[in-house]
């Protein structure tokens, strides 16, 4: 029988298809949210008591930024999908549960905080210069940062373990890649405070593990690309190209 070699050759383009589309993902994540964090930072004073300056000045640019963070929820949201496909049978319940579970609350927290700081500028539009003379920007100011840089930011961490923890497990990236992983996610949830671009820890380290990830798969690809499956119904057995 023939649908043994064959179905063997299907299986192993799919899985190399799968961290292909995981990488992918992870890239687009990366360089959306890391724009977006960029352009926030520099147009937004991190202390949340601040007098709002910037709501008249920068709130352009700042909803741009925003803009970009439902695109790279999106992709993060892909990202933690075609990884779970990749681990298929191998899935852990524990370590799928915290991996599942931490990324979407940092998806949530992450939208949570973008709607704040854009329902913040609508405000503007209408109430003008009085708005950040209220309580309720300063509110507004205060939850939005305290999700970003004290919740959002130690989930973050959670999910950088868990996926260093898989990656290990399964060999979808390099062991170097998963300890620097566990070693700024220790950063992430013990010592963000040391510096103000704190966040872009994260992104980045999504950015090198997927690049690793695409890069290894893209120099893969031929040798994975010389076993073809007979066509069906032929009876043909699928052979290895020498």
């Amino acid at each position: 029988m023939s649908a043994g070699p064959t179905h063997k050759a299907t299986v192993t383009r799919a899985h190399l298809r799968t961290p292909r589309a995981a990488a992918i993902a992870g890239i687009v994540f990366s360089v959306l949210l890391i724009t977006a964090l960029v352009l926030l930072r520099l147009s937004v004073p991190l202390d949340p008591l601040e007098p709002g300056a910037w709501v008249r000045t920068n709130s352009d640019r700042v909803t741009f930024a925003l803009t970009l963070v439902p695109f790279a929820g999106i992709a993060f949201l892909w990202f933690i999908g075609v990884l779970r496909d990749r681990l298929g049978d191998l899935e852990d319940r524990f370590f799928s549960t915290v991996f599942l579970g931490s990324g979407l609350l940092f998806l949530a927290m992450l939208f949570v905080a973008a709607a704040v700081a854009g329902s913040t500028i609508l405000a503007y539009g209408g109430q003008g210069d009085a708005l950040p003379q209220s309580v309720a920007y300063t509110l507004a100011r205060a939850l939005s940062y305290s999700i970003m840089n004290i919740y959002a930011v130690k989930i973050a961490g959670v999910f950088m373990i868990t996926t260093s923890t898989i990656a290990i497990r399964t060999g979808i990236a390099a062991r170097w890649i998963a300890y620097l992983g566990y070693a700024l996610a220790v950063f992430l949830l013990f010592g963000g405070g040391f510096t103000d671009w704190t966040f872009l820890v994260f992104p980045l380290w999504v950015l090198l593990m997927s690049s690793y990830i695409l890069i290894d798969n893209l120099r893969r690809g031929p040798s994975a690309a010389s076993v073809n499956p007979a066509p069906e119904g032929s009876g043909a057995v699928a052979t290895e190209s020498r």
